[in-house]
């Protein structure tokens, strides 16, 4: 159902290694590598394994019946529905913080409640866009690779 592009869901472990998503910054604009994230900054989320980038659309998702999130692209190269805001308390997204995502084109928040999937990705759960903010839309990052900034003023797209 919906739009047909690789469904995203969430998973109660955080080792998963199909969870893991790349930071990068928006694709007109380069950074260096290890520069802080700053709150209220635009971003894509690169999902590591598919080089597929976190998107959202005006499709309903299918258990919930909120907005559609799903993955789209091709090694990071999407369109302009892959950006998100990063909404968090200070200056900067902190390792430790909770934030939010708010998708840039459609002003919904990255949630996730608890509907499962069942056959064939039994257990997982539908990730989806909520035009509220609330207390299903905070996200924390568990683990990862943090990259501290560097003299090296060779630019990257990623953060």
């Amino acid at each position: 159902t919906g739009s047909g592009q690789q469904s995203v869901t969430g998973v109660e472990a955080s080792d998963d290694a199909n969870s893991y998503w790349r930071i990068r910054g928006k694709s007109d604009s380069s950074c260096q590598r290890g520069t802080p994230v700053k709150c209220g900054q635009a971003i894509r989320l690169t999902h590591v394994n598919t080089g597929k980038n976190l998107h959202t659309h005006h499709f309903p998702s299918p258990l919930s019946n909120n907005q559609e999130v799903s993955a789209f692209g091709d090694d990071g190269e999407g369109d302009d529905l892959d950006f998100w805001l990063v909404q968090c308390s200070g200056t900067y997204w902190e390792r430790e913080d909770a934030v939010r995502f708010k998708h840039v084109g459609t002003e919904v928040f990255l949630s996730i409640t608890g509907e499962q999937y069942g056959h064939p990705i039994r257990g997982q759960r539908e990730v989806h866009g909520m035009s509220a903010a609330n207390h299903h839309n905070y996200w924390k990052a568990m683990e990862g690779v943090f990259i501290k900034p560097s003299m090296d003023p060779a630019k990257h797209d990623e953060l």
